[in-house]
């Protein structure tokens, strides 16, 4: 029977000798005070509450809770101690002091019926006042989505040690690591990046305090900055943006969404840029990326270049050029329910390479005529899960930015604006009523999506081909000064990134008819009889 019994720490410690569960039996426990808390598990409770006795940082607590079980065993403790570290991080009523690493996600013997003892965890904890927020609330939350206490893959692991032990070996030789890391959306670039934050930050052998997240997109580098407010030994101050560099200002760089990195092409301040390039000692032909390799001893780029969406990114080539110590890919999906097939496979159909139709379990995909239904969907979507949000690539003009009392997308007599607000946006009140551009969803998931493909994007039969019309295309920074094939580049890219936000599923609402047609060669038409 699961039970969570409270002990005063260090007071009780030796009672814990005669405790049920209090000796050989795997138990998860919390230490705390009522500020601070830090989660375990362990085979022995006596034993290991006398270690931490013995450690200064957990003399801070004056709390033990007991979460016992006669079904408990080792895997099954592991994986409860992983999700109530993830779970109480995001959870905000305590800051949790538990390292990163260690987090485990193994499959075991009925791990499914664990995972519900988790649940009525969570549920006694709220009940003593020791969490806050139901589980939906917080897996639904963007300080969960980006908390560094998650449990890593093999090649993210890969990853971690490949980089940290090269740096050591690097500052022993005076010398920079570049370190390039590309990944498909959904593929947990960015985990990574707040996961690695934390780790080298707390690593005992590289003794280093000058480490900085890079983020270029404002609202996501906002939302990091909300996350690591939350976690013990981050500050929000850590991620910055590029504007905010110096010269040899940092030991270690992270850049998280390298392929949104500006040139001087196409932005709305070049007195800015060119301002920061003179502090870099560069003409202004310099670049973010340029700014990054003169501010940090060592740099962690995480890049997909199929997420490069207006021509004010730095060049695919700049890239190229860099000569990383290390280039890794990451090959996991842990966005979307589909699959990294998934991701492949709407790769594939913007670009004009899937032969045949695939299927996907446990994952809604569809394209949906009538756009009052397509409107329902979504709707009813985010009022039974949350986190659903209807999006486009720029087909509309912003008519509502000067007169508020336009609307932006008119379709069927059904009247829709832009994006209101511009940071935020997936969590602000309006967001299930309004259309979400690339800019606010790029980095972020959804649970479902549904994307308008716009009037600007179409397809030629006779060629056998995507085609664009750059006349419907209506951002204008992100159309002047290219070409053709530049800018049909990008609008794939923006709707590539914005079909594969969804984490259980994403349908589709097509203006134009061949690209309607196009398209119902790989998904179902909703309610076709």
């Amino acid at each position: 029977m699961l039970r969570i019994k409270e002990f005063n720490f260090p007071k009780d410690i030796s009672i814990l000798k005669s405790e049920k569960y209090g000796q050989n039996w795997p138990v998860v426990y919390l230490i705390h005070n009522h500020k601070e808390i830090y989660i375990g598990e362990t085979y022995n409770l006596h034993s290991r509450m006398k270690q931490h006795y013995d450690n200064p940082e957990k003399q801070l607590f004056n709390k033990l809770q007991l979460i016992s079980d006669s079904d408990f065993n080792k895997s099954a403790t592991l994986d409860i101690e992983s999700s109530l570290i993830k779970y109480m991080s995001a959870d905000g009523k305590f800051k949790v002091t538990n390292k990163t690493g260690g987090l485990v996600n193994s499959d075991y013997y009925e791990r499914i019926n664990y995972q519900y003892k988790i649940g009525d965890i969570w549920n006694k904890l709220r009940k003593i006042s020791l969490a806050n927020k139901d589980l939906i609330e917080i897996e639904n939350s963007d300080i969960f989505k980006f908390s560094p206490y998650k449990a890593l893959s093999e090649d993210q692991l890969d990853v971690t040690k490949t980089i940290r032990d090269d740096i050591v070996k690097k500052n022993k030789n005076q010398e920079q690591g570049i370190y390039f890391i590309n990944g498909l959306p959904g593929s947990g670039k960015t985990v990574l990046a707040t996961f690695l934050t934390k780790y080298l930050l707390q690593d005992e052998e590289l003794k280093t305090n000058k480490i900085g997240l890079i983020v270029s997109m404002t609202s996501l580098r906002n939302t990091l900055k909300k996350a690591f407010k939350h976690v013990d030994g981050l500050k929000s101050s850590m991620v910055i943006g590029p504007m905010d560099l110096n010269p040899n200002e940092y030991d270690i760089l992270l850049v998280d969404e390298a392929h949104r990195l500006r040139q001087r092409k196409n932005i709305t301040n070049y007195r800015s840029m060119d301002l920061q390039n003179e502090k870099f000692g560069l003409s202004n032909q310099g670049t973010e990326l340029d700014w990054i390799k003169l501010a940090a001893k060592h740099i962690i780029l995480f890049y997909d270049e199929n997420q490069s969406i207006r021509p004010s990114d730095v060049n695919g080539a700049d890239f190229n050029d860099l000569k990383p110590t290390y280039n890794f890919t990451l090959n996991s999906q842990f966005r979307v329910k589909a699959g990294m097939d998934f991701i492949y496979y709407i790769r594939n159909i913007f670009n004009g390479h899937q032969k045949e139709r695939k299927s996907f379990d446990r994952y809604e995909s569809s394209i949906i005529n009538d756009f009052d239904e397509f409107t329902k969907t979504i709707y009813t979507k985010e009022s039974e899960h949350g986190l659903s949000l209807i999006v486009s690539g720029y087909a509309f003009e912003w008519v509502s930015k000067k007169d508020k009392s336009k609307y932006d997308i008119i379709i069927d007599d059904i009247h829709l604006k832009w994006n209101t607000v511009s940071q935020n946006f997936i969590h602000s009140p309006n967001a299930a009523k309004e259309v979400g551009c690339i800019h606010t969803v790029q980095g972020y998931e959804l649970n479902y999506v549904g994307v308008i493909i716009g009037s600007e994007i179409d397809y030629d039969f006779k060629a056998n081909e995507i085609v664009i019309y750059r006349d419907k295309y209506y951002d204008r920074n992100g159309k002047s000064n290219t070409t053709y094939q530049q800018l049909l580049k990008y609008i794939k890219n923006i709707y590539i990134t914005l079909a594969t936000r969804g984490i259980y599923g994403v349908h589709f609402y097509v203006m134009n008819d061949n690209m309607r047609k196009y398209l119902a060669q790989y998904f179902t038409i909703a309610n076709d009889e």
